[in-house]
């Protein structure tokens, strides 16, 4: 590796491979195969710091041995000089989705790839990314590989990213300070008759400018009725005055993503979108103050919907109040009434208040590390109301 690309050291990605490879074995797995994509590629970077570009990736991780990154046609340059793991190896079902015959080039297959890094073969292979692991990955494995038995696996690695350590929480820190510099520059620069997308377009400028690597998920900005999707994506629709405008701008540094989301006017706000924009407000404090070490997820959620239909507003609610937050911008544990864990310290989770009608809605969004007796905030510039 020798692509400037992380600040997390490569004696910390070494430990996660031997972590990894204990799960594997206390699984009673022979290896676990981790699939990646351009758009979610956090099993495989987590493991190996390798983001694909236009094609998908896998890696390969004996319970013993070597691991072993798998590329498609074009990244086996790529893959060398990027990633940490020493290992890697063409094979058609990583191409890209165009899937090129790439005449002239030659591939390993399944079988040969057992055979060259496992020489006592498999008998149990564990999936990790079961939900994005793709067609031709899933059959060339029943295909090349008949008697191997194919296992749902992603509790192996899933539970090594719950808990952030002292490096992943300063690129998150740093991720966080990018993304409210943007969110300010919006609040700067933001005008009646500007479309969705010049917005975003803002936010974007300045996560580069100040050192992010890319988006930390797919930014939005949206004005009035669009305000009621719970996730959308900006259009050609412009901003107009006394009307719900929502943001949510994150930005990504070394792989780990961020996101800072507020609702705001150009004017005032009718007084029943106020309303409600404030009381969003206050179920998003209050949220923060459930939280802390040793407390079990699915209660605090439980108290939380209680308190909202206490207070009058259940009808506006379609979920809530926390997601993690780390390499993807949603990932795991969700923060559900049927949770089963325990909050630890400096797990990270984003705190997500979204509350609805039909002609519009609110988002106030922010980031928090859990600690001894409560939080820390990795964002909080912008928790107020503010009709600009």
């Amino acid at each position: 590796m020798y692509m400037n690309t992380t600040t997390i050291s490569r004696s910390e990605f070494e430990s996660r491979i031997q972590k990894f490879q204990a799960n594997i074995k206390n699984a009673g797995l022979d290896a676990c195969l981790v699939h990646g994509t351009e758009s979610e590629a956090a099993n495989v970077r987590y493991l190996s710091e390798y983001w694909p570009t236009f094609e998908t990736a896998g890696l390969l991780v004996p319970a013993e041995g070597a691991p072993v990154l798998l590329v498609g046609t074009e990244s086996d340059l790529y893959g060398a000089r990027r990633s940490v793991i020493k290992n890697v190896e063409k094979m058609l079902e990583y191409r890209e989705s165009a899937e090129p015959d790439a005449p002239g080039m030659t591939f390993l297959n399944y079988r040969e790839l057992i055979a060259k890094y496992i020489p006592g073969g498999v008998k149990k292979l564990g999936i990790v990314g079961w939900a994005i692991t793709s067609l031709p990955v899933y059959t060339s494995l029943k295909e090349q590989l008949p008697g191997v038995e194919l296992v749902k696996a992603d509790m192996t690695l899933w539970p090594l990213r719950y808990v952030k350590t002292e490096a992943e929480l300063a690129c998150m820190r740093r991720a966080f300070e990018i993304s409210e510099i943007a969110v300010e520059a919006i609040l700067n620069e933001i005008k009646p008759g500007m479309t969705e997308l010049q917005v975003t377009g803002i936010a974007q400028r300045e996560i580069y400018k100040h050192g992010g690597e890319y988006e930390g998920h797919a930014l939005y900005c949206f004005c009035g009725e669009a305000t009621s999707n719970a996730i959308c994506r900006p259009s050609h629709n412009k901003i107009t005055a006394n009307e719900i405008i929502q943001i949510n701008i994150g930005a990504r540094v070394s792989g780990y993503s961020s996101s800072v989301g507020i609702p705001f006017s150009i004017g005032k706000l009718p007084e029943r979108k106020k309303r409600l924009v404030e009381f969003g407000l206050e179920a998003h404090q209050k949220t923060m103050e459930m939280l802390s070490a040793g407390k079990p997820a699915g209660q605090i959620v439980k108290e939380y919907e209680a308190w909202v239909h206490e207070r009058g507003f259940s009808q506006y609610l379609l979920y809530g109040p926390c997601h993690a937050i780390g390499m993807m911008e949603v990932e795991r544990p969700w923060m559900e009434s049927t949770s089963e864990y325990l909050l630890q310290e400096n797990m990270t989770f984003q705190v997500d208040t979204f509350f609805y009608e039909p002609d519009f809605g609110l988002r106030w969004e922010n980031g928090i590390i859990i600690k001894e007796g409560g939080i820390e905030m990795m964002s909080s510039k912008f928790m107020k109301m503010v009709e600009l």
